[in-house]
């Protein structure tokens, strides 16, 4: 297991039981893209390791290759991050604001003290 929890894994590997190992690493919310054209069933997991909005995914015609180019080309491809900042009090209100289309960033609660 990593170090702290991750909020996310690629899985290249074809190998079905790395996805619950991969989600036992996850942080709440977190998400495993299972990256291979092909892979072995996956077996039966607890409930647990998927509960707190974790996430499967696959994702099409991926290869090892285009794997390997992906990281060979992230750091030279900068990532920008868009946030808007609303307090817990305002969760309602952010929510009003997705839901009508109007944030133009992600919505982040802060809790005030």
């Amino acid at each position: 297991m990593p170090p702290e929890k991750l909020d996310a894994a690629i899985i290249f590997a074809s190998v079905g039981p790395l996805v619950p190992a991969a989600l036992r690493a996850l942080a709440k919310g977190g998400i495993v893209v299972c990256g291979g054209i092909h892979m072995t069933d996956i077996p039966s997991f607890p409930y647990v390791d998927l509960w707190e909005e974790r996430v499967i995914t696959s994702v099409a015609n991926l290869t090892r290759r285009d794997g390997e180019e992906f990281f060979e080309i992230t750091p030279r491809v900068p990532v920008h991050t868009y946030t808007e900042t609303f307090a817990l009090e305002q969760a309602n209100t952010a929510l009003e604001q997705f839901r009508g289309g109007k944030l133009s960033a992600t919505a982040v609660l802060r809790i005030t003290e």
